[in-house]
């Protein structure tokens, strides 16, 4: 299947945290795009899996992303894969849709960590951000040389409810509009 699987999908929300957020270029979007797969996905029944980078120096999530505290990754590495017991919580036939920044560090790292797994990755673009466009761009490209699919949000969305007939069809089309 060349679609993303909602039954072995899992998204992974990288990061946006208090203290880096107001440096990333067009964070309200990635905030905004990020909080749409969130919602999404919660109504779908998509599990969620969120991470922070060193929280003591970076702070907490932004309080506008909704952080589900069991499903919340302390991390030290930039790739969360080399956290101890990370990998466990990506199943191993997972779609992995993930979200986050910063783009070229802790998101580029933790997609190049998943897919050395083995997991089947997507980026969200439009749910991705760094301080730099050009750092941006250019992590896009290397993740997806290394074999991450590059998507944006809506497309994810259309791709979980798979059918107009999905009874949260009418909901989930609110979320991203």
């Amino acid at each position: 299947m060349l679609t993303i699987d909602p039954k072995r999908s899992l998204l992974l929300v990288v990061d946006f945290q208090s203290r880096l957020m107001p440096a990333i270029h067009d964070g309200e979007t990635a905030v905004r795009n990020a909080n749409r797969l969130i919602e999404a996905a919660k109504l779908i029944g998509i599990p969620r899996l969120f991470t922070e980078q060193n929280a003591k120096g970076l702070g907490p999530t932004v309080a506008d992303i909704p952080v589900e505290l069991d499903r919340l990754v302390h991390k030290q590495f930039f790739d969360a894969c080399r956290e101890d017991g990370f990998l466990d919580r990506v199943p191993a036939d997972a779609h992995v849709v993930v979200a986050g920044c910063e783009s070229h560090v802790c998101v580029q790292q933790t997609v190049l960590g998943l897919l050395q797994a083995s997991r089947k990755t997507y980026i969200a673009r439009d749910a991705l951000g760094s301080r730099h466009p050009e750092d941006k761009e250019t992590a896009i490209r290397r993740m997806e040389r290394h074999g991450a699919e590059i998507i944006t949000t809506e497309m994810v969305v259309f791709e979980w409810l798979q059918t107009a007939d999905n009874p949260h069809f009418r909901q989930t089309i609110s979320i991203i509009k």
